[in-house]
């Protein structure tokens, strides 16, 4: 990539607001995520003896009204968190709330506390208000799972075991569960399905098929039922079974690595999350994921999103396995749904990818004491909290020895340095990658710094094989983003990933440890009358997030590929010009990597992609 690339990985969050202490705020939060769509923050929790609930309609004005509802503790003891939940006659519903969390499903709604306001002395209380529309009133009322009126709830006995699973249409990917049902005195809501100890999904059925295996693969697997009130009974019978196949050739892609970037921003405005990885079919195509990013500041390693990472609560809906996250557990977010992923799919492995365009910048303060830059990213990435989750660590520096957002002056061994301590510290178990320039001109990136060392630490490279040419040279000339190839004509020599893999390989390292990097976007101009490449344009073409750059499941339709140069698309549609990918470029691609012995290929990044998921089954057919 030249030095004036601009970011080849934008952060445009669309970041949802906070719950506040004021009206005003509150008002706002109701609007930027509207309540239906809200995640289920509250489960009930074990009865409240000695605390009650009122309601009180504060005002009324016709078309809407202003509600309160008061928690007074009135134990011997201080309340540390408090839960109401009630229920709305249709058209009733609450519209804006402030002093506390309150989320809907269907009628049924539910407030909890802040974490200012969850503490209640003995005798004290708290309030907390909303704006409703309707003329309901609330029934139903239960506060900490008990009754408002503080008197106690019956009990419940937990349901029984159900039978023991059977197993059947066994694939070398999947299996068919079945199990006779448990009872209950109440009735049971669902069942739990745990292979090998560790819950993968809950059902309403008592049939489960479990997708995503790795052939040759033993898997034991029992049912644990849960009852009205989410009461779960024993476990049933375990059942062991061992997928078909084996012996390599089985999993996505054969032996060849097929990774895809997952950013954390994408949460937000592009409304994309791991459960588009189950719902387009790409998780049962892929090897790896790299979760994208982590920050680099201060020597350090440290979290880059710590909403969207690991406190954001999903609904049933966006859940990869239909189960709503409580206000409760240990852990939510995008890492929560990682490890959800993997239980459905096992095969696949993540790592968790610090640096970026953005975030690149405190890699040179970081080397000079690699150690310790190394411990502080073991410590995040083993953190307890979800050190199941990763299997290893992507280190994406733009660029060592060489200028991105910014210039570095660490000279050309601190690429080495930094990988050497990585691989001391995660050591052998543990993945450690990074992500590369693909600048192959003569005394460009790859130039800059020691790659060919390094190489020794990392198990491989994800070579940035795109954004070579783009609209921040505004006026053009038009070129594609991601050639193959050179081609008569190329504003620049050297930049096209053949010759960047030739140049990584002339420096020692092993083709099997490079991966060809596919954009699932195109880059384009507007201003353009020339279809073929080499045109003069008059600046970037209109995108959704960005002038000058598009995903490919909007190109697709809006701007249809009337061309091939250098091994990718291109396409000119009034007076815009785009270059992008299309599966059969990348199926070309693929070929071109297995011919040259390379490790795989791996995309930036899952969103750009369609709902089917086209263009990473084009990469993990091509790789096959």
């Amino acid at each position: 990539m030249s030095t004036d690339t601009p970011p080849r990985r934008s952060r445009f969050r669309w970041i949802p607001l906070r719950s506040g202490r004021s009206k005003v705020i509150a008002g706002l939060t109701a609007l930027a995520v509207p309540f239906a769509a809200m995640v289920g923050l509250a489960t009930p929790a074990a009865a409240a003896t000695s605390a009650t609930a009122t309601f009180t309609k504060k005002s009324d004005w016709g078309s809407g009204f202003e509600g309160q509802w008061t928690v007074k503790n009135t134990g011997t003891t201080a309340l540390s968190s408090w839960t109401i939940e009630w229920d709305y006659p249709a058209g009733t519903r609450v519209n804006s709330a402030w002093d506390a969390t309150v989320t809907s499903s269907g009628n049924s709604w539910t407030a909890k506390n802040l974490g200012w306001n969850g503490n209640i002395a003995p005798g004290a209380s708290v309030s907390f208000g909303f704006n409703g529309s309707g003329p309901g009133a609330p029934s139903g009322c239960k506060l900490n799972g008990a009754s408002c009126d503080g008197s106690t709830v019956p009990g419940d006995n937990p349901p029984s075991a159900p039978g023991t699973p059977t197993t059947s249409d066994v694939t070398n990917t999947s299996v068919k569960l079945s199990w006779s049902a448990a009872t209950d005195d109440k009735g049971v809501k669902n069942y739990d399905v745990l292979r090998n100890g560790a819950k993968i999904a809950t059902v309403t059925g008592t049939t489960y098929t479990n997708t995503g295996l790795t052939a040759g693969t033993d898997y034991t697997y029992a049912v644990q039922a849960r009852d009205t009130i989410e009461q779960t009974g024993p476990v049933s019978a375990s059942v062991s079974v061992r997928t078909t196949g084996g012996g390599g050739g089985e999993e996505p892609g054969g032996d060849k690595i097929n990774l895809g970037y997952f950013t954390n921003w994408g949460v937000y405005g592009r409304n994309y999350h791991v459960k588009n990885l189950v719902t387009s079919g790409t998780a049962a195509k892929i090897t790896h994921i790299n979760y994208a990013f982590g920050n680099v500041q201060g020597g350090k390693c440290t979290i880059g999103d710590s909403y969207a990472d690991y406190d954001k609560a999903y609904t049933a809906d966006q859940s990869v396995d239909g189960k709503a996250d409580t206000w409760d557990q240990p852990l939510r977010g995008n890492f929560n749904q990682l490890r959800k992923l993997k239980a459905q799919y096992p095969h696949i492995k993540v790592l968790w990818s610090f640096g970026g365009w953005t975030w690149s910048g405190g890699f040179g303060q970081a080397v000079q004491n690699p150690a310790a830059f190394a411990q502080s990213c073991y410590d995040l990435v083993e953190d307890p909290r979800w050190a199941d989750v990763f299997d290893g660590i992507d280190l994406d520096w733009e660029y060592p020895n060489a200028c991105g957002l910014t210039c570095d002056t660490s000279g050309p061994a601190a690429i080495k340095t930094m990988a050497d301590a990585m691989r001391a510290k995660f050591g052998p178990n543990n993945l450690v990658t990074a992500a590369i320039t693909a600048d192959g001109s003569s005394g460009g990136k790859i130039d800059a710094a020691d790659y060919g060392g390094a190489a020794q630490s990392f198990d491989w490279y994800n070579v940035m094989t795109y954004d070579f040419f783009g609209a921040w040279a505004a006026k053009g000339p038009t070129a594609p983003h991601s050639p193959l190839t050179s081609y008569t004509g190329i504003p620049q020599q050297g930049f096209t990933s053949a010759d960047a893999i030739a140049k990584l390989k002339a420096k020692g390292v092993p083709a099997k440890k490079l991966l060809l990097g596919i954009g699932f976007y195109g880059r384009g101009w507007t201003g353009v009358t020339q279809a073929a490449p080499g045109g003069t344009a008059t600046g970037a073409a209109p995108g959704t997030y960005e002038a000058g750059i598009e995903d490919y499941k909007v190109l697709k339709s809006t701007c249809p590929a009337t061309g091939t140069i250098a091994g990718t698309a291109y396409a000119h549609c009034g007076t815009n010009w785009w270059s992008y990918d299309t599966p059969a470029t990348i199926g070309s691609k693929m070929s071109w990597a297995k011919s040259q012995g390379l490790g795989g290929a791996f995309s930036w990044e899952f969103s750009g992609d369609t709902t089917n998921g086209e263009l990473v089954s084009a990469i993990s057919n091509g790789l096959k």
